[in-house]
């Protein structure tokens, strides 16, 4: 119960974080690109390889810890910084075609699944 409690205070902070940000970024550059969406990322995954690498080599990082950071807060705030570490864990672990599968496989199947989305939403008539 202790964990999903942290998950939900860490997801809550972490969308209200990316909701100012994208608000701030549309604002100050504009609405016309997804600036805020871009930083967002960006900065996500920065943070989750900042932590994570901590977590692996330097720093105990207990479960409730790593639970409100990594997968609340990172995780209400973005899961492309997720997608970002699991590609450089494939990486770093010499799994270059893992990688490859999971880069091409997320990116194009995702791009897809919207297109699908949207077109079934259009079919019905929404």
């Amino acid at each position: 119960m202790l964990n999903m409690l942290v998950v939900a205070v860490g997801a809550a902070v972490g969308a209200n974080l990316r909701y100012l940000i994208s608000t701030w970024a549309a604002q100050r550059f504009g609405s016309g690109f997804p600036y805020g969406t871009l930083l967002i990322n960006v900065t996500g995954c920065l943070v989750i390889g900042i932590v994570l690498t901590l977590a692996a080599t330097k720093i105990t990082l207990s479960e409730p810890l790593r639970l409100l950071v990594v997968t609340g807060l990172l995780g209400g705030y973005t899961t492309f910084s997720s997608f970002g570490y699991e590609a450089f864990a494939l990486i770093g672990g010499g799994n270059w075609a893992g990688a490859a599968i999971y880069l091409a496989g997320s990116l194009s199947l995702g791009l897809g699944a919207v297109f699908l989305g949207a077109g079934l939403v259009r079919l019905l008539g929404g």
